[in-house]
This record gives structure tokens, C-alpha cells and sequence, in this order.
């Protein structure tokens, strides 16, 4: 699927069947690879799951042509392969459920991340907090840093 595809004119039932099949392997490949990304970040392999980002940015591009020139010649595939709208709206639906376990699954990574990054910083900070019959106590300093604020935090990504 090309950009041209936006242009696209079915006006044979070959063309719209090879049309259709075309959609449907950019789907097939689209679905496998927000697959695979799911399977790794559940895994905890974050840095491997994002390695496909590549090809799913072409792919997601190739699925949005796809989908514009499939509703650009909604009225050709309706006449000429009215099997083929069938199998797309199947594959839609399919579609539609592997994305939403992989933005589930990317949503659920990203708060643990962040819950993890906050524990980190609230754990520095105890432990830069000085106490002082019990309170918290910050000591002088003669550069006007003081307290749990003082330093960076710093993490590794290769983690």
C-alpha cells in the first residue's frame, strides 16, 4: 500500500479483490506485530518489544491508506467483492481487539514505571532527610541547597 493507494479507483472485481487481500496482509502483519510488542513488555523485555517499532510505524501508516481508499471505494467493494468487505469487517473486529490488549498492556507498563520512579524518589529523599528527635530536620547548607531536594536522581535505562 502506497500512498497513492488514497487515489485509488476499484472499478474491477480483480482489482478489488487483490485490493482487499493487500488490506488484509497489512493487517495480518499490523496484528503479529502489536502482538509481539504485547508479549514483550509483559515478558519485561521492553528494549526487545520495542524493536519492531519501525516496521508498526509503516505498517500502521499502510493500514490508515488502506482504510481511506477502502472507504473512499466503499460502493466498489460493496459490488465487486462484497466478500471481501465481509472479510475486512472480520479482520476490523479482530483488529480492533489486538489493539486494545496492546494499549492495555502499554497503559499498564507505564503506570508501573511510574509508580516505581516515584517509590525511588520518595525513598531517596528519606534517606536524605535527617532526624532530629524524631522530625524531619534539614541541615544547614552554605550553598543554600538543603533538604531532599539537594541532589538529582538518577536511574539506568538498561535495567
Amino acid at each position: 500500500m502506497a500512498a497513492s493507494d488514497t487515489a485509488l479507483r476499484l472499478t474491477d472485481r480483480a482489482g478489488a479483490q487483490a485490493f482487499v487481500q493487500g488490506l488484509l496482509t497489512v493487517m495480518r502483519d499490523l496484528e503479529a506485530a502489536l502482538a509481539r510488542e504485547s508479549e514483550g513488555v509483559r515478558a519485561g523485555r521492553i528494549a526487545e518489544a520495542m524493536t519492531g517499532t519501525p516496521a508498526k510505524a509503516e505498517l500502521a501508516a499502510a493500514y490508515m491508506t488502506g482504510l481511506e481508499a477502502a472507504k473512499a471505494n466503499a460502493i466498489a467493494l460493496a459490488r465487486f467483492a462484497p466478500e471481501g468487505l465481509e472479510a475486512l469487517k472480520a479482520a476490523q473486529t479482530r483488529f480492533a481487539a489486538v489493539l486494545e490488549v496492546n494499549q492495555q498492556v502499554l497503559a499498564t507498563a507505564r503506570t508501573v514505571s511510574e509508580g516505581l520512579i516515584k517509590a525511588l524518589a520518595e525513598e531517596v529523599a528519606k534517606t536524605r532527610t535527617a532526624s532530629v528527635y524524631g522530625r524531619p530536620s534539614h541541615s544547614p547548607s552554605p550553598y543554600g541547597r538543603g533538604g531532599a531536594n539537594s541532589g538529582p536522581l538518577v536511574f539506568s535505562r538498561n535495567l
